[in-house]
């Protein structure tokens, strides 16, 4: 059999189970069938390490030539990782990096089976998380304030014009933190909001605390409302979907009492927390796709999930693992397509659709990783390690 020939993809390595999986799902459901074509960048943290971190952002610089990545899980540095790892630093998180530098949108949706029902009864279709990619607590600056004292705000205009304003007076240790964002940040977040949901045909809900943040959040809602009302309201209106905004808190109510089927948009913070329960509540974090989309045009693909460390110890010390791979397939799944659909390639993009229909069928058949089999109440369900779901999955492929 012939394989499908492709241009090239930015490839980003990862860390642990997911960097061990990464390889499987090349050997077993990529490279028999495609020649895959990659740029490739180890973002593992041991070399992230050793490059001072400048591997990440070639890697972004990269997707920004090459306009369509994918990424394998990686590992955000704390403390204890530091140490584990004997790092020269506590490095940044490589998403965030790369979200800043291709100033996107993140889309989480979860990947639903006919065999795992939803937590939340009243889900019958797929919510869409987007999520702000820029700014906010992961590009903050934090201080450990000491001792009393006085935080101030300031800020020095170009003009030479300042502003200044007490924040807090300490009058014992304690914390303090800043964080940022910017008006065409924002204005590239609405626009792949509105955009994604047109393409969709699917409501957009947009939410923050404005109510509490009368600059930093209102500001956002602001900049949606203004962009909807000048070059969107007429667009919305002729595919029969809506766009509002509301409270987060009022839209965490709204959104339980749903049956899906929407877009919802939230902050950076937000969007990383309320993607990690939808997720959880559709059955699993292993069953969520993640692409980041740039207001110019660039796509990286990944998990939704982390580097599943618990199941790496256990790898290292020989025993076999029934780590869930479908986010990270699906990944790839996605990034072919793309690739494919920028590229006129109809057989790279039907190879995708394929390869996630396997995947599905699958599962679907009863053969499942450890984390969906327990929330699979059929007695026909059989439980397998990584690799042979994954052998199960290319015999489908290959059928």
């Amino acid at each position: 059999m012939s394989k499908i020939k492709m241009n090239p993809i930015v490839e980003m390595d990862g860390d642990e189970m997911t960097r061990i999986i990464w390889q499987e799902i090349k050997d077993e459901l990529l490279t028999p069938f495609v020649e895959l074509n990659t740029e490739y960048y180890d973002l593992g943290l041991p070399n992230r390490d050793a490059t001072r971190d400048r591997v990440t952002v070639d890697a972004a610089e990269a997707a920004k030539r090459l306009h369509v990545a994918v990424k394998c899980a990686t590992i955000t540095p704390n403390a204890q990782r530091v140490e584990e790892y004997k790092l020269h630093e506590m490095w940044k998180s490589p998403n965030a990096t790369i979200r800043a530098a291709l100033d996107g949108t993140v889309f989480r949706a979860p990947i639903m089976t006919d065999r795992i029902k939803p937590v939340v009864n009243t889900w019958e279709k797929p919510i869409t998380i987007a999520r702000h990619a820029y700014g906010d607590v992961y590009k903050a600056t934090e201080y450990r304030v000491p001792g009393p004292g006085k935080a101030e705000l300031l800020f020095t205009g170009e003009n030479g014009e300042t502003f200044r304003k007490t924040v807090y007076d300490y009058e014992c240790a304690g914390v303090l933190q800043s964080m940022f964002n910017k008006d065409t940040s924002i204005e590239a977040f609405a626009r792949s909001c509105f955009e994604y949901a047109l393409s969709e045909r699917q409501d957009l809900w947009f939410s923050t605390k404005d109510t509490i943040s009368k600059q930093y959040d209102q500001t956002f809602k602001f900049i949606f409302q203004r962009i909807f009302d000048a070059e969107y309201a007429e667009k919305f209106k002729a595919a029969g979907i809506e766009y509002f905004y509301t409270l987060i808190d009022d839209a965490v109510a709204r959104v339980i009492r749903s049956k899906g089927g929407f877009i919802w948009a939230c902050k950076n913070y937000d969007g990383d927390v309320m993607s990690d329960m939808v997720s959880t509540a559709f059955g699993s974090l292993a069953m969520m796709t993640s692409v980041l989309v740039s207001p110019d045009g660039n796509f990286e693909y990944e998990a939704a999930h982390g580097t599943v460390t618990r199941h790496y110890y256990r790898y290292l010390k020989g025993e076999q693992t029934s780590t869930n791979p479908v986010a990270t397939i699906f990944a790839w799944s996605g990034a072919l397509r793309k690739r494919g659909e920028l590229d006129g390639n109809a057989e790279l993009a039907a190879f995708a659709d394929k390869l996630e229909k396997s995947v599905l069928d699958t599962i679907n058949a009863g053969t499942m990783t450890g984390d969906l089999a327990l929330l699979c109440p059929d007695p026909d369900v059989r439980k397998v390690t990584t690799a042979d779901f994954i052998r199960a999955v290319r015999e489908r492929v290959e059928k």
